[in-house]
């Protein structure tokens, strides 16, 4: 396999597996743990839990577009 597409598929891996990864913990922290529903009153884990979320949201994308910034120099 040419290494320019080797890179390619490679980087779709990952970004594949960084947002699942992503997702997984939020809604394990989320749903499993009752942090995302609101229930009768705001609690300091519903608070913490969007702050995490916001903040590894951006880290997130901020590391997707570092993955996704330079080019492969590929031609279709």
């Amino acid at each position: 396999m040419d290494p320019k597409i080797r890179a390619y598929f490679i980087r779709i891996l990952n970004t594949i597996s960084f947002v699942l990864l992503w997702m997984i913990i939020n809604l394990t922290a989320g749903i499993k743990y009752n942090l995302a529903f609101i229930e009768n009153t705001l609690t300091i884990g519903n608070v913490l839990f969007y702050i995490w979320v916001i903040i590894s949201l951006g880290l997130l994308l901020w590391r997707l577009y570092k993955i996704w910034h330079t080019p492969l120099d590929i031609e279709f």
